[in-house]
């Protein structure tokens, strides 16, 4: 499942449920939301209230830290009106007050029957466990590296947690183990050995991962191989927005790595070529960017209405050496002309030439030609059913 997490002040309600409204919206089936104080707490079962009011039934993840415990207790329908709570073990409390706080966070969540996201972070880690497991390791004849220690501290505080909370009451399959670590092999490490020692499910992501290009790349490194191994269960992507940037954006990675490694289907695909000395003209290039932002538009949609168009694929080609190839085999494909080539684009409907478009229009009509698929091919579907 995918994950994403607002970054507004939990207390503005209106912001708030606006920006998870949004992030649903764009795919996000679990929201987090930060609470961290009495008015965020409060503003919980407002925020509930008002997507409920909007036909918007994503679950809110409560994120709690240092005051967890109180705020729960203070706030009982901030409890309630939660669809799962995320307690780091880090940071709950130090010596004799982790255990008792800790323990009064999972205490409600059996009361209210709610999952726990035990989340472990490398930055926020027990510092009381490190020092223990860095002690034993100079005692060693042999000490072993530090980065292994690092990395073993963190999968057993999560692992000792999820077994405390099982003490308490919590059912194992309400559990979910989260260890975010901010390097690639870290991530990948710690994620193989939480899967060897239990069967709990797994929350993957990298933390920090950054901005732009560099936090995708990290991400999509660390989480593919992950995936690839059948290790996972929800995906966020912790991308830091660009200024005035949309937060949807991690959710539409976290979409792409899922359909791009063919386990999930979201939305139809653009496939396109990168262009060439052959594609001087940028005009597929915005046409490929167009079809792809039109199709994203048109799923909330067509979701219910067209089941299984999130498997289409639709191909924008910018000349004839690999064009009609590729439009074949796309359920719809246009070959644009590229430098030099004559001023028609064919287009190919489940690998048949059906039109050749001309003109000033190509965009407009080729557009209307997906349109028409889409009800064709799985509107009749959908009245089948």
């Amino acid at each position: 499942m995918v994950q994403s997490m607002t970054n507004t002040d939990t207390a503005d309600v209106e912001a708030t449920t606006r920006q998870v409204a949004e992030l649903a919206e764009a795919g996000s089936e679990l929201v987090r939301i930060t609470v961290n104080n009495d008015a965020s707490a409060a503003a919980v079962p407002r925020i509930r209230d008002a997507l409920d009011r909007r036909g918007i039934e994503v679950p809110l993840v409560g994120d709690f830290h240092f005051n967890g415990h109180k705020l729960l207790a203070t706030h009982p329908a901030c409890a309630e009106a939660l669809g799962k709570l995320r307690i780091n073990p880090g940071n709950v409390g130090k010596g004799r007050r982790r255990d008792e706080q800790f323990a009064q966070m999972i205490e409600i969540a059996c009361r209210y029957d709610r999952p726990v996201r035990i989340g472990v972070n490398w930055g926020s880690l027990d510092q009381d466990l490190l020092a223990h497991m860095l002690d034993e390791n100079q005692r060693r004849a042999q000490p072993r590296d530090l980065t292994l220690i690092n990395r073993e501290a963190v999968v057993e505080s999560a692992i000792a947690s999820a077994h405390r909370a099982e003490e308490l009451g919590l059912p194992p399959e309400r559990i979910v183990l989260s260890c975010k670590m901010s390097g690639v092999q870290d991530l990948i490490a710690v994620y193989r050995d939480l899967a060897e020692r239990g069967d709990y499910a797994l929350h993957l992501g990298l933390t920090e991962a950054g901005t732009g290009t560099k936090g995708i790349v990290a991400s999509t490194a660390a989480l593919s191989v992950l995936l690839q191994e059948g290790i996972g269960d929800t995906i966020r992507i912790s991308l830091t927005p660009e200024p005035g940037g949309a937060r949807t954006r991690e959710v539409v990675v976290a979409q792409e790595i899922l359909q791009t490694m063919g386990l999930r289907a979201f939305t139809p695909m653009v496939v396109a070529c990168p262009g060439c000395g052959r594609t001087t003209s940028t005009y597929f290039q915005q046409l490929a960017e167009d079809i792809q932002q039109h199709l994203r538009r048109r799923m909330p949609e067509w979701k219910d209405r067209y089941p299984g168009v999130e498997e289409m694929q639709v191909a924008v080609m910018g000349c004839v050496v690999n064009g009609p190839g590729e439009s074949r085999h796309a359920n719809v494909g246009i070959s644009l002309p590229g430098t030099g080539e004559r001023p028609v684009a064919p287009v190919y409907v489940d690998g048949e030439k059906t039109v050749t478009l001309k003109g000033e229009h190509i965009a407009e009509e080729f557009q209307e030609i997906v349109e028409d698929y889409v009800e064709r091919t799985y509107g009749q579907q959908d009245a089948s059913a």
